[in-house]
C-alpha cells in the first residue's frame, strides 16, 4: 500500500496556507486602521479546514500534478466582517489591539503547524534512510 504525502502530512499543509492567508488579511486590517469607513475582515479558520467552507479549499487543476487543496485567491468576497466592540466616528471598525492580538495568535499557530510538518518530514526521512 502506497503512502501519499496527503496521508502522511495530514491537515498541516493546508493549515499553513490558511494561516499565511489569514496573516495577510489581518495585516491589511492593521494597515487600514486609519482609513475612513474601512471594515475589518477575517476568515473562520475552523470552518475552512473542516470543509464547511470548502469553496475556500477548492482549486481548478489543469494537470494531475497540481495540488487540489490550495486556497482560491478569489475568496475575498466571502470573508466575514468583524463585529466592532467600539466603532470609530468615521465608520472604521478596526481595533488595532484586537488585530495585533489575532496576528500574534495566528503567528503562533502557523509556527506550530510548521513545526508539526517539520517533524513529519524528519520522521519520513528517518523511515526512508533507516536508523
Amino acid at each position: 500500500m502506497a503512502i501519499t504525502f496527503d496521508k502522511a502530512l495530514g491537515i498541516h499543509q493546508q493549515a499553513i496556507q490558511v494561516r499565511a492567508d489569514r496573516a495577510e488579511i489581518i495585516a491589511n486590517n492593521i494597515a487600514n486602521a486609519d482609513t475612513p469607513y474601512f471594515q475589518a475582515r477575517d476568515m473562520d479558520f475552523k470552518a475552512i479546514l473542516s470543509g464547511a467552507e470548502n469553496k475556500f479549499l477548492q482549486a481548478t487543476t489543469t494537470s494531475s500534478s497540481h495540488a487540489s487543496t490550495v486556497i482560491n485567491p478569489d475568496f475575498a468576497a466571502d470573508l466575514m466582517y468583524r463585529i466592532p466592540t467600539q466603532p470609530s466616528v468615521d465608520g472604521n471598525t478596526v481595533d488595532v489591539q484586537e488585530e495585533m492580538a489575532e496576528f500574534g495568535q495566528n503567528s503562533l499557530a502557523y509556527q506550530a503547524s510548521f513545526e508539526f510538518l517539520n517533524r513529519k518530514f524528519k520522521g519520513i526521512k528517518l523511515a526512508i534512510k533507516g536508523s
